[in-house]
């Protein structure tokens, strides 16, 4: 039976569609995908291999190296063409390793590599790439060491388990690295394990100890976030965007908050252009969010109508704000995120009192109902775009009306609080009693009670129904008596 990637006849017939589709495949059909990184700008590591490095290797390899064994019109993702090249392997690093070592004497077979490589760049980066398939075996046992950590909580197991990577080979230990920090969903338990082992958190002591590419690794993922946040238009993907924050600071803060890093050391230097990086593709997007919600919410002139395109932008730009908050640590972003995070606060509040006061007018008005369904959505992403408001600010004493809780969190309108809580319990202060002379009427030196008239008193918590007018005239009363004040 022919091999799936074996060469055709001459005169077989080849589809130009199929052709094409085979020309932008996968290289080496995902065998070291885990060490693959996007771009080829940025600082380049031991065990990252950028998507163009590896399809240049890819195109070497089955154009120039092994033509008369692999088809590339016959190159697919199915698991015969997997096997087929698998099969292969050992015959295409055979080759790949004689014509390194034909090129390391002749200038002209060299040159002759690079030119069908595409470059400088890929000829340096083909000992890696041939590296990788070498070790492809071990790349997956290395994602099955990173999915194994997330469960260990043990900080002595975790040490004892990072102890069993090859730390003497560092080509390999690079790339294995590489492969399993792609897993861990808490990089700061490796640093930790890390610094139990070597004694230390300086720079120095995890050097001398190994774990220069474990470090390495982690710093080549954050960098693998940077191409994730170039999302233009409504309707790009915020969620990836979000989702690259978050893991640019976990990985960020795992080295940066435990490893004492020199002022002028290559970590620190690497550490500090990716924050930059990041931070200046974020700054254009957290400018956006406050007129976005402007847009969503305002009423428009002419004939009022919702846009649900306004409505995602100002949605994407919440989730956005809420994923700062809590990743700013690893960001430049400090002065902006505290400009927008009281300037969307303060226009999400006045646009919500607004809208309440429209659907009051005119329940009927189902474009105003629908907006301010909206704008109460809007905080839902997790946390709120807004600090909490004070207790003595107009319309939070009790009030029945959406403002921010004490919690963080926006609280529902009066039209669904009282249809979710039909039973209120209301505190009721004991009345303080005036410290002054007793009263000449009461007689003296008789027991408690002895002939006293019982006076039922008002119990500490009372049981009160509440209806949806009472709760919006006492909304608004309590309003307007603390604007008069």
């Amino acid at each position: 039976m022919p091999s799936p990637l074996a060469k055709p006849a001459p005169g077989a017939h080849r589809s130009p569609a199929s052709a094409r589709r085979n020309a932008h495949g996968q290289a080496f059909l995902g065998l070291i995908d885990t060490v693959i990184v996007r771009g080829r700008d940025g600082f380049p590591f031991d065990g990252a291999i950028s998507v163009e490095d590896a399809d240049a290797a890819w195109t070497w390899m089955v154009r120039d190296l092994a033509p008369d064994l692999i088809d590339i019109d016959a190159v697919n993702d199915s698991a015969g063409s997997i096997a087929a090249l698998e099969s292969l392997m050992p015959e295409l690093l055979t080759r790949a390793r004689k014509a390194l070592e034909e090129a390391q004497g002749k200038y002209d077979i060299a040159r002759r590599i690079k030119t069908q490589l595409g470059g400088e760049e890929a000829w340096e980066r083909l000992p890696v790439v041939l590296n990788a398939l070498r070790c492809r075996s071990l790349l997956e046992k290395a994602q099955g060491f990173g999915r194994a950590a997330n469960g260990l909580a043990d900080e002595a197991a975790m040490a004892q388990a990072l102890q069993s990577m090859p730390l003497n080979d560092p080509p390999v230990a690079a790339l294995l690295m590489q492969a399993a920090v792609g897993q861990v969903a808490t990089p700061s338990k490796l640093i930790t394990a890390a610094i139990r082992i070597t004694g230390s958190a300086a720079e120095a002591a995890l050097v001398r100890a190994g774990f220069t590419p474990m470090i390495d690794a982690m710093f080549a993922h954050a960098q693998n976030q940077i191409p994730n946040l170039v999302q233009i238009g409504t309707f790009g993907d915020m969620d990836m965007i979000c989702r690259s924050v978050d893991r640019f600071h976990r990985l960020m803060r795992a080295v940066m908050g435990y490893v004492e890093l020199g002022r002028n050391s290559r970590w620190a230097m690497i550490a500090a252009a990716l924050t930059k990086s990041v931070s200046e593709r974020i700054d254009s997007k957290l400018r956006d969010v406050a007129p976005d919600l402007n847009k969503a919410l305002r009423r428009r002139d002419g004939t009022d109508r919702l846009d649900g395109d306004q409505i995602l932008s100002a949605l994407n730009g919440m989730y956005l704000l809420a994923t700062v908050r809590d990743s700013r640590d690893s960001l430049a972003l400090n002065a902006l995120f505290d400009q927008v995070w009281a300037q969307t606060g303060q226009a999400l509040e006045i646009h919500v009192e607004r809208l309440l006061q429209q659907v009051r007018n005119n329940p009927m008005d189902s474009i105003a109902s629908a907006r301010l369904d909206a704008a109460v959505a809007l905080p839902g992403q997790g946390r709120p775009p807004a600090p909490p408001r004070r207790r003595d600010s107009p319309g939070s004493c009790g009030s029945p009306r959406g403002s921010w809780t004490s919690a963080g969190r926006w609280s529902a309108t009066a039209r669904h609080r009282a249809a979710r809580i039909p039973r209120r319990r209301v505190r009721t202060p004991r009345p303080i009693r005036s410290p002054g002379p007793r009263s000449p009427a009461r007689p003296r030196g008789r027991g408690r009670g002895s002939d006293r008239r019982s006076v039922p008193q008002p119990s500490a918590w009372t049981h009160c129904r509440t209806s949806n007018a009472e709760l919006e005239m006492r909304s608004v009363s309590e309003g307007q008596r603390l604007r008069d004040r």
